[in-house]
């Protein structure tokens, strides 16, 4: 599937997708959330399976420790693999979080039904997905999970590429790829 030029006249935008444990634990919902990435056309450039000990928890939302949630989140997200994206797309971070939905998986399910907190979220720390929600998070976060990606020189080098259209879903990998790397 190549991607149209109409779509993407304005420069793309990265951000952190995080399918957390409660969804890696259930292949069809895993493969579910995967494809709704791709029906909302979002560009999947680095895609990677995690398992994080509890201090990688900690360090991720050191912001939020203190917090009455911290230890149950830290608990969580250590609990079992999770699966990373890097995503493009115009106004990615927006887009992404609106098609999460609400954060407070109660209010996501009647709200909001269609998102994938309505649909797959069971409590608001078990909500299945994660996104970033601004560009200096996004930068930062896509660092912690991909510290060998370079956001900047993706952005110099394929952005320009993948607005054009030149890129290619690669069903193997799971992945959007240029025709270069095939």
């Amino acid at each position: 599937m190549l991607l149209t030029t109409a779509r993407l006249a304005k420069a793309l935008q990265l951000t952190l997708a995080v399918v957390k444990p409660d969804a890696v634990a259930h292949p069809l919902m895993l493969q579910a959330l995967h494809q709704r990435i791709l029906d909302n056309e979002f560009v999947i450039v680095r895609s990677k399976d995690v398992v994080w000990r509890r201090q990688d928890s900690e360090r991720f939302y050191a912001e939020h420790a203190g917090r009455f949630f911290f230890q149950r989140l830290v608990e969580f997200m250590s609990s079992g693999p999770m699966r990373a994206y890097v995503l493009a797309r115009e106004d990615a971070i927006h887009h992404w979080r609106e098609l999460m939905g609400p954060t407070k998986v109660f209010r996501a399910k009647y709200t909001s039904p269609d998102t994938l907190r309505g649909q797959y979220g069971l409590t608001d720390t078990r909500n299945s997905i994660h996104g970033s929600d601004s560009i200096e998070s996004a930068h930062r976060e896509i660092n912690f999970f991909f510290p060998d990606f370079c956001v900047k020189e993706w952005m110099e080098k394929e952005e320009p590429s993948v607005r054009n259209g030149e890129m290619k879903y690669d069903q193997q990998r799971q992945i959007h790829i240029l025709p270069t790397e095939s």
